[in-house]
């Protein structure tokens, strides 16, 4: 299926990165939300990407016009008669994409392909709503989504291997990296990334380390920044909602360090609402007592601190990949390539189960099972990790782990 026009549902920052992404590859597309103000918004971030690659040389101010002439923003649904492709891009309501997708299965030709960014919610459950559930099919995008080069490509039960190919040939179209991910609550990335998070919050909170002193461990190991400065950039509301999902699906070992809902009660959104983990605008640099009043409160009357070290971050990340494997979301491979283009997982360190290979798999299976005696059942190891440490499988050391490693 060749992709001739395509539309984006939702014209807020991630709906505009994406059909800029769009355009830039010299396809059509619509963009649409319920008023002009935010459509117009929508266009002038889409504007703003082309502008910085003028002001930089990458492009002509020619060039940016007829880019933008690909770009038409709309109000409603009578312009998406002859599209091929629509990606909903909608805030994180299950039962506003499921209205969505009712409306676009009415608005749309029988054979185009709808698509969600949704970052966690069910692809079959939006399908569901329609009269194609084959062509429906989950296209997660990572912000910003006109750099980030990841996408997920989630079928539903329902979802043809056509249409799945055919994102997959889109998402490569685009410049981009598709993973192909098999259907579960948070698909792969936000799995994997959310123990990551939770965890550098436990420690905020138990007073191991300071948030700063946490990203700078971090960004020494290899991140592009820290968990801190991650959550606030993507704003701590939407990581919350995601947690949230994830400890419906998951159960205890996903269960939210209490000093999210702190956060979240104070509207401490993070780089959006002025303040987060840090502080921003004016306020940049200076004392926040705030914060420090709602970290005390959480240590209580805890006689010391908590260790903090960046296995303790990493290796929840490492024992949530080895469940998805388990539970077959996709290839050793493919959770390497994802948590690099999707996560910023230090590259030098192959991946993060190469990374777990390196280690030896019996000291990653020791020291989950330490952190579970200190922390508590969320590090509880998987049954994979057990059974390839008692077959020897123990990573580079032993020649075999998540990978070959042949001799050298």
């Amino acid at each position: 299926m060749y992709i001739y026009k395509t539309a984006v549902v939702g014209a807020g920052a991630m709906g505009a990165e994406i059909a800029q992404a769009i355009t830039f590859s010299g396809v059509p597309v619509l963009l649409k939300d319920v008023d002009r103000p935010r459509v117009e918004q929508g266009l002038a971030v889409i504007r703003k990407i082309y502008q910085r690659r003028v002001d930089r040389g990458k492009m002509t101010q020619d060039e940016l016009e007829k880019k933008m002439a690909l770009v038409t923003g709309v109000t409603d649904y009578n312009e998406f008669k002859d599209v091929d492709l629509v990606i909903e891009a909608v805030p994180e309501r299950l039962d506003l994409k499921r209205q969505i997708f009712q409306d676009l299965d009415g608005a749309t030709p029988e054979s185009a392909v709808l698509a969600s960014n949704t970052s966690s919610l069910s692809i079959s459950a939006l399908g569901g709503v329609t009269k194609r559930p084959h062509k429906v099919v989950g296209m997660h995008f990572f912000y910003p989504a006109h750099i980030m080069k990841l996408v997920e490509v989630i079928p539903g039960l329902e979802t043809s291997e056509e249409t799945a190919g055919d994102i997959i040939a889109f998402a490569e179209s685009l410049r981009k990296l598709p993973v192909r991910v098999n259907e579960c609550p948070g698909f792969l990335v936000n799995r994997i990334l959310m123990p990551y998070l939770n965890e550098a919050a436990f420690c905020a909170q138990e007073g191991a380390a300071a948030p700063r002193q946490i990203d700078e461990a971090m960004v020494e190991f290899g991140f592009p920044m820290g968990p801190f400065t991650l959550v606030d950039s993507l704003g701590f509301d939407v990581c919350r909602e995601v947690v949230n999902v994830l400890l419906d699906a998951y159960g205890a070992r996903m269960h939210p360090a209490p000093i999210w809902d702190r956060l979240y009660a104070l509207k401490r959104y993070g780089v959006k609402s002025g303040a987060g983990f840090y502080l921003y605008g004016e306020r940049a640099g200076q004392p926040d007592p705030e914060l420090e009043a709602v970290l005390q409160e959480l240590r209580g009357q805890r006689k010391a601190p908590s260790e903090f070290s960046a296995n303790r971050l990493v290796l929840p990340m490492v024992n949530e990949a080895i469940r998805c494997l388990e539970e077959h979301v996709c290839t050793a491979a493919d959770v390497d390539l994802a948590v690099i283009a999707g996560l910023g997982f230090p590259q030098s360190k192959g991946g993060i189960l190469h990374y777990a290979d390196e280690v030896g798999l019996d000291t990653v299976l020791a020291e989950l099972e330490r952190f579970t005696k200190a922390h508590g059942e969320r590090f509880w190891p998987s049954p994979l990790l057990k059974r390839k440490v008692a077959a020897g499988h123990l990573g580079r050391k032993a020649k075999k782990g998540f990978f070959e490693h042949p001799a050298s």
